[in-house]
């Protein structure tokens, strides 16, 4: 089976993790994802079946949409509740003015630093591990673009957004720099996915559909990929 299957992730589930599940269960040798979705995250995973693995990247560098949650007043080593706090803060100066106003100044080209909570190699070890051990490395800032950047309710200190963003950027790690930037500190509550490039969360098929369905009822779920395969 060819072609790309968009799945609603859920909560607590690796990328890898809907990836080894499809496999074992439809028995399809090659599956892959484009475009990593945290274990926090839930939403549009967009994987890959048989010759379309070989779309990762070009699929990978779409525009992406998420719904998600701040929340004010805490800082965590991964840029989320999930991660080691590592301050906490008083966050009752901030007023709804002052959240708009700063939230607009991450709007367009900026430059991100990627955290060390994330699968980036330095040296050919994912960061993570060498988070783990508690270990700090150097890395260079890249540069992104935040298309679309709005709150959409605040109920401190909790904070709702959604946001439109190019390839590369880090969702937990916009939130933690809003957070410095607002002097109070924030860390990533939830998040979801809800666009990549084209497909939209409405595509998707949930796990739980995945768990009921046999290989025939999922072949009517499989978009044909519309890049050539190669015959090798």
């Amino acid at each position: 089976m060819n072609g790309i299957l968009i799945v609603d992730k859920e909560k607590g589930w690796t990328s890898h993790d809907v990836c080894a599940f499809i496999r074992s269960r439809f028995k399809i040798d090659k599956v892959g994802h484009a475009g990593t979705l945290d274990p926090l995250a839930t939403g549009l995973l967009t994987v890959l079946l048989g010759r379309a693995t070989k779309l990762s990247q070009s699929l990978s560098a779409c525009d992406k949409e998420y719904n998600g949650t701040m929340r004010l007043g805490i800082q965590t080593d991964s840029h989320d509740l999930e991660g080691k706090t590592l301050a906490e803060k008083d966050w009752r100066s901030v007023t709804p003015e002052l959240l708009a106003e700063t939230v607009s100044q991450f709007r367009g080209e900026i430059e991100q630093m990627p955290p060390m909570v994330s699968a980036l190699k330095h040296k050919g070890v994912r960061l993570y591990k060498l988070a783990r051990q508690g270990k700090t490395v150097e890395r260079e800032k890249r540069k992104i673009t935040i298309y679309q950047l709005e709150t959409t309710k605040a109920q401190f200190p909790d904070v709702d957004f959604f946001a439109r963003v190019s390839k590369g950027t880090y969702l937990r790690t916009l939130v933690n720099d809003i957070g410095e930037r607002l002097g109070c500190y924030a860390s990533l509550a939830s998040l979801r996915r809800t666009r990549c490039g084209d497909f939209g969360i409405e595509d998707a098929i949930t796990v739980q559909q995945l768990k009921e369905i046999n290989i025939d009822s999922l072949g009517r779920w499989v978009r044909m990929a519309t890049l050539a395969y190669s015959s090798s």
